[in-house]
Parts: C-alpha cells; structure tokens; sequence
C-alpha cells in the first residue's frame, strides 16, 4: 500500500458493487423495496431492502406476507438507495 500516494490523491478507489439484501446472495441490486414496520416505525418512515432481479419477488412477498410492504422502484447505484 502506497500511503504517501493514497494522501495525496493519487490512487482512486472503486466502490463495491451494491448487493442485494437477500441472506447469502452476492449479485447486484437493481431494485430498492421499501417498506415500514408500523409497530415501530412512523408511517411517514421507509427502511429499504436492495434487490437483484432473481430474488426482487421473493423479498416482495416476504414483506407483502407480514403487512410491511410499500413499493418498489428501480434502484440506480450511481444515486444510491432512496432517490
């Protein structure tokens, strides 16, 4: 590691692809589900789950199945989750 180089602004880092949340899955979010838990949760407020097009309908309905479930939108890594 060039220490030197990285205070200086030499050396660029690459972000980590953004993975989806769901338990051991590796590949790329390319939806944001969001959701709200009213029990703990203000109704104005949105946690959100990252997920891949494999398992986008699997989390939907985890969270459908238990009345959490708000909606979801595509989700673009260059503008992060919740825009």
């Amino acid at each position: 590691m060039d220490l030197l180089g990285s205070l200086s602004g030499e050396t660029q880092l690459t972000p980590a692809p953004v993975q989806c949340s769901r338990k051991g899955c590796k590949a790329v979010a390319a939806y944001q589900i969001l959701w709200n838990n009213p029990k703990i949760h203000t109704p104005d407020r949105r946690k959100i789950w990252l997920a891949c097009a494999e398992h986008r309908e699997w989390l939907e309905s985890y969270l459908k199945e238990r009345l959490l479930y708000k909606e979801t939108l595509p989700f673009d890594a260059s503008k992060g989750a919740g825009h």
